[in-house]
């Protein structure tokens, strides 16, 4: 195996989280330690300037959230981090589910007053279903939430997910004191408003030890030596297998906004989380020491920079060594590029890189010839499976509000919906474009982005669909058939593929049941 070296240092992961649970303010900790960044942001705060790193497109600085995922590395301790910041908002889950196809492992922030909640339950069937390793961190301990208990089992039960606090927490809210390390065996001790350094750290080997009624008092001394002797004897030593194969999560207590009790998780992260792994594809898997580079498209995102209306396709390298001005096969157009200028990121700032190696996420300069789930390699041809495009649920008609413009808003709505936040479907027979989207919020980017990078301005009207369906059959002639009979209801996708607009579910079963020759599919395989 060629780059062994390389490859065992790297470390591939997302950080997801409902809105609000604090996992921008987590990604920028981490950068800290990093050395990536030196001040920290506050993402909701308009009177400070400094906005969080990750949050980079204007539409995330005015509204405090992210909407688009982020792609950052950073150096800790000799291992090359390579972390994916995701949207929490419900609306961008499918860019957040097409993000956890190019991670090996997650870390799940919980908000420790909110306790588990909608959006962290949906991804994390998502994360089951790959059984990707998570460790989950709670966050908000110096707020008055949940019992620490109460939380675990809530976690357990709702996320269907075996638990091993690695850390302890001393009480929560104003009387937080801090966490024990059940790892290494040391008590890190919290003070408001100050950041955790090696001089909070004691080292407490045996709790019997009088240092820690001296640190904590005698009444939080007893309950944590109970506590930790429940723990201990319930969980026991982490299996770092049971960890990697999805089955166990390893859980740590902290409080982000004050930079404690990410460093444990940190050191955690390093020491037990995977390497880059091997990914599977429509031929066979592939392994991360191959020689021949192979890599696919995850994520495309125009105008990253708005002054040079550029616009870079992310490409995770699963195998080989990817190295600038090489020339590359592109599967799908079986043709081959080479790239002058492939580029590292750290947020909106970014790297021309050399070289780049099975898990590093490396941002390819496009002028239009790249898709979600297209495939690089040095020749091989295959695809990587499992990047879904799933059947979006609100749809608007698209109406042209400046006719002069109507050049500026075709190139805006092909390459936004390129980078796969919302589905462009074009009316059967007609002209008429139709937007669909899983959420309202991302109608309101994608109007705000229109305007602001294209000059075009449009106006959504709602259309009465409930589902897109992909529709294929055996038969030519009845899905001719059906096309021409349901013409109201028939668009094609930006493939060309055709695509059965639903009224209502009961439409739905209806036509399913009438048309047995008809397969009508939820989702698309990207490369389809």
């Amino acid at each position: 195996m060629k780059y062994q070296s390389e490859i065992s240092r790297r470390r591939t992961f997302a950080i997801i989280s409902h809105p609000d649970a604090g996992k921008t303010t987590l990604t920028e900790k981490l950068l800290l330690f990093g050395g990536a960044i030196q001040t920290a942001g506050a993402v909701k705060s308009n009177k400070i300037k400094k906005h969080a790193t990750s949050d980079f497109m204007e539409i995330e600085r005015q509204r405090g959230i992210s909407v688009a995922t982020s792609v950052m590395s950073f150096e800790y301790k000799g291992v090359l981090i390579n972390l994916l910041d995701t949207p929490g908002h419900k609306d961008f889950a499918e860019d957040t589910y097409r993000t956890l196809t190019a991670v090996d492992s997650v870390i799940l922030v919980v908000d420790s007053v909110n306790g588990v909640e909608e959006q962290t339950r949906r991804l994390m069937e998502v994360i089951s279903m790959r059984k990707t390793p998570v460790m989950v961190f709670i966050n908000k301990m110096d707020r008055d939430g949940k019992n620490r208990y109460d939380l675990l089992e809530e976690i357990e039960k709702e996320l269907k997910i075996h638990l091993h606090p690695m850390t302890w927490p001393i009480n929560s809210g104003k009387d937080f004191k801090g966490v024990y390390d059940l790892h290494n065996k040391s008590l890190v001790l919290f003070t408001a408003g100050t950041k955790a350094t090696d001089e909070d750290v004691v080292e407490i080997t045996d709790l019997s030890n009088e240092l820690l009624d001296k640190k904590v008092g005698e009444h939080d001394a007893s309950t944590l030596r109970d506590d930790v002797e429940l723990v201990d004897g319930v969980y026991g030593e982490l299996s770092v297998e049971d960890y990697r194969h999805g089955n166990t999560a390893p859980v740590f207590f902290g409080s982000a906004v004050n930079n404690f009790g990410v460093r444990e998780m940190l050191e955690t992260f390093i020491r037990i989380a995977p390497d880059p792994q091997p990914r599977q594809t429509t031929t066979r898997s592939i392994a991360p020491g191959e020689d021949k580079l192979s890599g696919f498209v995850f994520k495309i995102h125009a105008n990253l920079d708005p002054k040079h209306r550029d616009r870079i396709a992310f490409l995770r390298i699963c195998s080989g060594k990817f190295e600038r001005n090489k020339y590359y096969h592109h599967v799908r157009l079986d043709k081959d590029f080479r790239f002058s200028n492939p580029y590292t990121f750290m947020a909106r700032s970014k790297e021309v890189l050399e070289e780049a190696f099975p898990g590093d996420v490396v941002g390819l300069f496009d002028t239009g010839n790249f898709k979600i789930g297209d495939t690089l390699t040095e020749g091989e041809d295959f695809f990587f499976s499992g990047i879904p495009t799933f059947s979006p649920e609100i749809f608007k008609e698209v109406v042209n509000k400046d006719p002069m413009k109507t050049k500026q808003l075709e190139k805006g709505l092909m390459q936004l919906t390129d980078e796969g936040v919302a589905q462009l479907f074009t009316q059967f027979g007609g002209n008429k474009k139709i937007i669909g989207c899983v959420g309202e919020l991302q109608f309101e980017v994608i109007q705000y982005r229109l305007l602001h990078e294209y000059g075009a301005s449009v106006q959504f009207n709602t259309l009465p669909f409930y589902k897109a369906c992909w529709i294929t059959s055996e038969d030519k002639k009845k899905l001719d058939d059906f096309t021409r009979f349901k013409m109201q209801n028939i668009a094609e996708d930006k493939d060309g593929h055709l695509v059965y607009l639903a009224q209502s579910e009961w439409f739905l079963n209806t036509e399913r049941t009438n048309n047995p020759d008809i397969e009508f599919h939820f989702s698309s395989e990207v490369h389809k």
